[in-house]
């Protein structure tokens, strides 16, 4: 069957025409920076993406166009939208990347040592308290393995962006990617030695009424933190009426040192200032498991080593007796 039939008109034909023709080196950089531009919708993430400049991007972009004969993107001062050829060339680009990064990791499978670059997302909270000080030891394990790690609270496409595994809090949404649990996230209400002085400590979550509060904003969607606590058999759920919003985590335990309330914090947050008496923990009996850390991995890194052996290691790292949690325990007990 000619694939050309299956398109319902000239545009479309020539579109599959200029693409399946004996392509350039030149041609195919223009359609990965083309790709990452359009799943983006900026030139400027495209490049950080790519670790090229905007107007590396730009001119490539420039390129194809020009050698394809069509426009694929509507420029203006603040967006950059595709026009309808360029969605058309999208949805093929995508394929043809697909493609290429399984060919790839077939490759990748047939070798047992792990070795080459891994490339790996991750929440900046987590990435920077717990992956980081990890990683040393994980190379010193596969010393001819490379860490790409990349931190953001934006989500992360894995298969358009090229990412190994990436670490997610919550619920798995992306049926296609394979994933595996690795800890519960438990948040507990800590506050200052100094500000429980000053003001007294709660004793039940009603009587943060009577005290400063400190939240946190998702960067992704700008809503605040609903705090949860277990009374009882039921589980109450509420936003605080803040006198403090900020948007980092580890502010959130910042401003808590210095002071300025009582908030909630991750336990991997939070236990070394419990360890050098800057904080301590308040309400614990009502704290709960909010959601899970999960590992994920596309399809196509099933039988890669580097992702097996990062996954194995990660089950080192969250295991079930961490010591963030020891030392929330132990401060519990204090």
């Amino acid at each position: 069957m000619d694939i050309r039939r299956s398109f319902d008109n000239p545009f479309k034909a020539h579109l599959l025409s200029a693409m399946t023709e004996q392509i350039s080196l030149e041609r195919l950089t223009g359609i990965v920076a083309f790709a990452r531009a359009a799943s983006y919708g900026s030139f400027t993430a495209a490049a950080q993406s790519l670790s090229v400049s905007p107007s590396a991007v730009s001119k490539t972009i420039q390129r194809l166009e020009q050698q394809l004969g069509l426009r694929l993107f509507t420029r203006t001062t603040r967006s950059l939208v595709l026009t309808p050829e360029g969605r058309a060339l999208h949805e093929r680009a995508l394929h043809l990347l697909r493609s290429a990064e399984d060919l790839v990791q077939s490759a990748a499978a047939v070798r047992s040592e792990p070795s080459g670059t891994l490339k790996i997302a991750a929440p900046l909270p987590i990435g920077t308290r717990l992956l980081a000080p990890a990683l040393p030891e994980f190379r010193r394990r596969y010393p001819k393995l490379n860490i790409d790690l990349r931190l953001n609270d934006r989500f992360v496409n894995l298969v358009e962006e090229g990412i190994d595994v990436a670490l997610r809090i919550g619920d798995l949404a992306d049926s296609n990617l394979i994933s595996r649990g690795l800890a519960p996230i438990r948040l507990s209400a800590f506050a200052s030695p100094a500000y429980l002085a000053a003001r007294g400590t709660p004793r039940r979550p009603e009587d943060l009424r009577e005290h400063d509060c400190v939240n946190f904003r998702y960067q992704t969607s700008g809503q605040t933190l609903r705090w949860m606590f277990k009374v009882g058999s039921r589980t109450i759920e509420f936003t605080p009426d803040a006198a403090i919003v900020v948007d980092v985590s580890d502010a959130v335990a910042e401003v808590l040192v210095a002071g300025g309330g009582i908030g909630m914090a991750a336990s991997w947050i939070a236990a070394p200032y419990l360890q050098r008496g800057l904080l301590v923990p308040v309400l614990t009996e009502f704290s709960v498991d909010t959601s899970t850390i999960t590992a994920v991995w596309p399809e196509s890194r099933r039988g890669s080593p580097n992702v097996k052996a990062f996954i194995s290691f990660l089950e080192e790292v969250f295991a079930s007796a961490s010591p963030w949690d020891a030392t929330i325990a132990g401060s519990k007990r204090g």
